[in-house]
């Protein structure tokens, strides 16, 4: 039997093909609490080896491939986030689906007096939701 060891930690890891920088202006205006983290370039000058970002106390890391895939994001995978105001949230999903594609529009969905699905314009997916509390 293998022993076991307790994970450190998990952080979400989005993967670009040289727009890590774009979509990271973006989620900084989008979510202008976020906490840039420490940054570092591919050696070739060809945009981001790794970088970082906290949004809402999630540590998000991004990077630009430097190898082309046949893939990219799906909204079976999505980052869920949860707002205490009507007007952030509304911001944000406004913003994020610009040039992107909503899946479902902000609305009562009776699970949430106000929800919203959307994927930004490099593809990555986007649960927003108003907290019960607020």
């Amino acid at each position: 039997m293998a022993e076991k060891h307790p994970a450190l930690s998990m952080r979400p890891f989005l993967m670009f093909e040289g727009q890590a920088q774009a979509a990271l202006d973006l989620y900084r205006e989008v979510f202008p609490d976020s906490k840039p983290g420490p940054s570092i370039p591919h050696p070739d000058g060809n945009g981001l080896m790794l970088a970082e970002l906290d949004i809402a106390g999630t540590r998000l890391l991004v990077s630009d491939s430097s190898v082309r895939h046949g893939f990219s994001f799906t909204p079976s995978s999505s980052l869920f986030v949860e707002f205490s105001g009507a007007d952030a949230l509304d911001f944000a999903f406004n913003r994020l689906s610009d040039s992107g594609q909503v899946l479902m529009p902000l609305g009562d969905y009776g699970f949430s007096p106000r929800f919203g699905w959307c994927n930004d314009r490099f593809g990555v997916s986007w649960q927003l939701n108003l907290a019960a509390t607020a």
